[in-house]
């Protein structure tokens, strides 16, 4: 059997075993990820470098060797036909290619296929302003950002600029206008695809990743003149993601970052991947909407208080936390209580609302619309 003919059968059994990822490395057998955890093929061979500097061959073309050999690393997309598209992800360790493959449907999922909040679709179609899909890698946020995409291209007639490292989606155009760009084919670098999306005549423009400074800030000035701006973020909750951003800035910028942001952020969804009880994965999320309370505790940098505010929001809103979402999965059967803990960032807080589920509901003490600023 030949090399290229064995990686294709690798790729068929990743297909047909529902595996999101499959590892390539260096001296272990091939192995798999079924739902979250790692199953080595035990009846394969060990993995030699031989084999994998052979399949990394086959998939690439002349550009991506040439990169490769230069950074040692590589991020790229591989299709094949009738079969799968992947997400590849190729680096060395101890002097030999290892490869990681993400496996990405041809069919763009839905909202409700992927059982995402509905407030997702109420989002995909603003008129302006930022959203950000934030969580640890491999969670899903790209799949949650292309449903939310896909929602668009099916209700609304807009233009629609999405820059991605590697593309992983493809879209058919349906109402929208959709221009996919790939990091390194396609364009250089996030912050200068952005600015240049911007005299493409874009309703919407979809980041794959908030690196740096410059996409930042270009994505915000985006948002403020009028087009809605979807990215992604690698942070746990809204939290902490919104002070990444401010941190992005120097000292003397951050109070207009600060004023900026509690202007044209509409919303931030962070998102945990746990295994059902029952086999598969849900996703939960915990989703903050720029309302004027949360608008005021942005702009009166009490961004420590913004949890409290998602806890008590009325449920018309569609606000809550992510501690919220997993005591929900929780009491409904769908997770176990250990994989909750587990993702959860506060433990004792989701235990409290496991044993105490009617005080969530309880309102603040001081609400932070009426709340009088802090002193100076």
């Amino acid at each position: 059997m030949s090399k290229a003919n064995g990686s294709r059968k690798l790729f068929k059994l990743m297909v047909e075993k529902g595996a999101s990822d499959l590892h390539l490395w260096v001296p272990s057998p091939p192995v798999l990820r079924i739902n979250g955890v790692l199953t080595p093929l035990e009846e394969s061979p060990p993995t030699t470098p031989k084999y994998t500097e052979t399949i990394f061959d086959d998939i690439t073309t002349p550009e991506q060797k040439s990169t490769f050999l230069a950074e040692m690393e590589l991020d790229f997309a591989y299709s094949i036909p009738g079969l799968a598209r992947l997400r590849v992800n190729a680096l060395r360790q101890r002097g030999t290619i290892s490869l990681a493959f993400r496996l990405v449907p041809f069919e763009v999922p839905s909202i409700d296929d992927l059982e995402l909040p509905q407030i997702c679709k109420k989002l995909a179609l603003k008129p302006r302003g930022l959203i950000l899909v934030t969580g640890p890698t491999g969670c899903g946020k790209s799949t949650t950002l292309a449903a939310m995409i896909n929602h668009l291209n099916e209700n609304d007639a807009r233009t629609v600029i999405t820059i991605e490292d590697p593309i992983e989606y493809l879209y058919v155009n349906k109402k929208c206008l959709i221009a996919q760009r790939d990091l390194g084919d396609d364009t250089k670098s996030f912050a200068n695809a952005l600015v240049h999306a911007l005299r493409h005549d874009p309703d919407v423009i979809v980041v794959g990743e908030m690196r740096d400074v410059d996409t930042m800030s270009t994505a915000i000035t985006a948002a403020e003149t009028g087009h809605l701006v979807l990215g992604t973020l690698h942070t746990v909750d809204a939290v902490q993601s919104l002070y990444r951003i401010i941190d992005m800035f120097p000292h003397g910028q951050q109070q207009q970052i600060i004023m900026q942001l509690s202007q044209v952020l509409e919303a931030i969804l962070s998102q945990a991947l746990l295994p059902r009880i029952k086999g598969g994965r849900i996703a939960a999320f915990e989703v903050m909407i720029a309302n004027s309370a949360i608008r005021k505790l942005i702009r009166e940098q009490r961004v420590f208080e913004l949890p409290r505010n998602m806890e008590f929001s009325t449920e018309e809103e569609g606000m809550h936390t992510l501690d919220q979402a997993l005591a929900e999965l929780v009491r409904s059967g769908i997770v176990s209580q250990e994989q909750a803990m587990i993702k959860s960032s506060n433990p004792a807080k989701l235990n409290q609302l496991l044993q105490f589920p009617d005080e969530a509901r309880m309102p603040p003490a001081l609400d932070a619309v009426t709340a009088s600023p802090n002193p100076t």
